[in-house]
């Protein structure tokens, strides 16, 4: 099988979550917040920021600073970019396979654009990736069918000479329903023996 291009999720996947339920409840504590009350706030936006329909400031200032708080707008942003962190043998899978095969790597990607620019800088991503599909600038999020749609049509892919890999079954079924080779990544051993099947070999 000619793989030509792999679409790849970044969230839980090669880097932690940008702003997931942890991370609420560690700002939470962090900054004395009304948690059930910043989470239902969180739940009415998010998907409009990572839609990017709304910027990072709007979200802060209807789920945090709708009040008068003792800490700064900065502080708070820095707190959220500072959950982000590498999957370093996720990162290295990619680069090296990437190097080896020459496919295209694509992401299709749900994420807020403040969000997503810093992860992309703050852990070079692109290097590695060839470009980005990601909800903030083409204003549409997974699961919906014309992201995934999008993304072969940008890269000039037919669903079969693909694969997609992401951390959220619903994502991965989406994508096999239109045709994509896709499976679930849940570790890197489980990953690694994914690709194999598809022709990748390893040499560690």
């Amino acid at each position: 099988m000619h793989i030509k291009t792999v679409f790849l999720d970044i969230g839980s996947v090669l880097l932690t979550n940008g702003w997931d339920t942890k991370s609420r409840k560690l700002a939470s504590a962090k900054f004395n917040l009304d948690y059930e009350n910043f989470a239902a706030r969180h739940e009415d936006l998010f998907a409009l920021y990572e839609e990017g329909k709304i910027s990072l400031d709007y979200y802060l200032d209807k789920t945090v600073f709708y009040k008068e708080c003792i800490f700064s707008r900065n502080e708070f942003k820095a707190f959220m970019f500072e959950q982000s962190r590498p999957y370093p043998e996720m990162i290295n899978l990619f680069t090296v396979l990437k190097g080896k095969y020459k496919f295209k790597l694509v992401s299709i990607n749900n994420e807020g654009l403040e969000l997503s620019i810093y992860r992309i800088k703050k852990f070079s991503l692109d290097s590695l990736f060839d470009f980005f599909i990601t909800s903030c600038f083409v204003h549409m999020r997974k699961p919906d069918e014309s992201i995934f749609k999008l993304a072969l049509n940008l890269s000039y892919t037919k669903p079969d000479e693909s694969i997609f890999i992401d951390d959220r079954g619903f994502n991965v079924e989406t994508a096999a329903n239109l045709g994509f080779n896709a499976f679930q990544h849940i570790s890197y051993e489980s990953t690694k023996e994914k690709l194999s099947g598809f022709g990748f070999e390893f040499t560690c």
